[in-house]
C-alpha cells in the first residue's frame, strides 16, 4: 500500500518536473545538462514531503506540485554543485558520472546556477497567476532561506572548512542541520503553507521536519561506512577519503544507529496527532531511516 502510494507520488512529481523542463531555448547544451541531473534518477523525497505535507493539512496536490518542482530544482543545483572538484569531487552521483564530468565544469556549474534560478521563477510565477499568492510567497520565503546564507550555503562553508579537522557534535549538527535539514523542513513546511496550515500546526511539522531532517543525515553517514555501492550509486567511505566529520566518526557507529531510531520515533509521535491522516508520513519517515540508498 505504502509503496503503491509512493510510487504514484514520484510519478506525478515526475511529469510535473518533466513539463516544466519542456524547454527548447538555446543553448541546447544548458538544457540537456540541467534534464540529465534532474532525471539521473532522485528519490523525489523533498516533493512527496512538500505534497504530503498539504495533503495533510486538507490541501490539494495540484497547488504544491509546482512548489514540489522548484524545491526539486533547487535541490539538483545543490548537488551539482556539491559533486565539483572544489567541493566534494565526486565522479558519480546514483551510479551515473556527475554532470561536470559529462558536460565539463563550467557548464555544469552553468546547469546549477540554471536551476537554482528557474526553481525560483517557477515559484514567482505561481504567485503571479494564482487567488492565493499570498501562501506561495511564503512558501517561496521558506525555500529561499533554506537554501541561501542562512540554510544549505552556510552548511557546505562550514563543510568544506571543518574537512581534516576534527569537530564536535554541536558542530557537525549546526553543519548538517543547514546543509541537508533546511531543505527538508523547507520542504515540508512549504507544502503544509499551501495547503493553508495554520500557526500551531506548522510550529508542529517544523519539529517534525528537525527530527526527519537529523535522521536522516545520521543515516546518509550510516551508509557512507556500511552501505552497498551498487545501490547508493557512489564510492563507500568517501567521507574519510575526503577527511570529513560524521556522525559515525564523532559518536561511532552503534550509537549513530541508535540515534537513528530515537529520532525516527520522535517524528513519527508528532504525526500521531493527524491521526488517519497522518500515516502516509509515518511510513514515509521509517522508509526514509530504514533506507539502503
Amino acid at each position: 500500500m505504502f509503496d503503491d502510494i509512493l510510487r504514484e507520488k514520484i510519478e506525478y512529481i515526475n511529469k510535473g518536473l518533466n513539463e516544466f523542463l519542456s524547454l527548447t531555448d538555446r543553448p541546447e547544451v544548458l538544457f540537456e545538462a540541467m534534464k540529465y541531473s534532474v532525471f539521473a534518477g532522485g528519490k523525489r523525497l523533498r516533493p512527496v514531503l512538500c505534497i504530503s505535507a498539504c495533503e495533510l493539512v486538507g490541501g490539494n496536490k495540484e497547488d504544491a506540485l509546482p512548489v514540489a518542482c522548484a524545491i526539486e530544482f533547487i535541490h539538483t543545483y545543490s548537488l551539482i554543485h556539491d559533486d565539483l572538484p572544489a567541493m566534494d569531487n565526486d565522479d558519480l552521483r546514483r551510479g551515473k558520472p556527475t554532470n561536470h564530468k559529462v558536460y565539463g565544469e563550467a557548464i555544469a556549474i552553468l546547469a546549477g546556477d540554471a536551476l537554482l534560478n528557474y526553481g525560483f521563477e517557477v515559484l514567482i510565477q505561481q504567485a503571479l497567476n494564482s487567488n492565493k499568492s499570498q501562501n506561495i510567497l511564503r512558501a517561496a520565503d521558506e525555500i529561499a532561506r533554506a537554501a541561501g546564507c542562512r540554510g544549505m550555503i552556510a552548511g557546505q562553508v562550514v563543510d568544506l572548512l571543518s574537512e581534516n579537522k576534527e569537530i564536535g557534535e554541536y558542530d557537525l549538527k549546526f553543519m548538517h542541520d543547514h546543509k541537508t535539514g533546511a531543505l527538508i523542513k523547507a520542504s515540508i513546511l512549504a507544502g503544509a503553507i499551501i495547503g493553508g496550515a495554520d500557526a500551531a500546526t506548522l510550529k508542529k511539522l517544523s519539529s517534525y521536519a528537525e527530527y526527519l531532517g537529523f535522521a536522516f543525515q545520521v543515516k546518509d553517514d550510516i551508509l557512507d561506512v556500511q552501505g552497498d555501492e551498487a545501490k547508493l550509486g557512489k564510492d563507500i567511505g568517501s567521507d574519510m577519503v575526503n577527511g570529513k566529520s560524521t556522525f559515525v566518526s564523532v559518536l561511532g557507529l552503534q550509537r549513530s544507529v541508535e540515534l537513528v531510531n530515537e529520532l525516527t520515533e520522535k517524528a513519527i509521535s508528532i504525526l500521531n496527532d493527524f491521526g488517519n491522516k497522518g500515516e502516509f508520513l509515518k511510513s514515509l519517515t521509517k522508509y526514509m531511516s530504514e533506507r539502503d540508498s
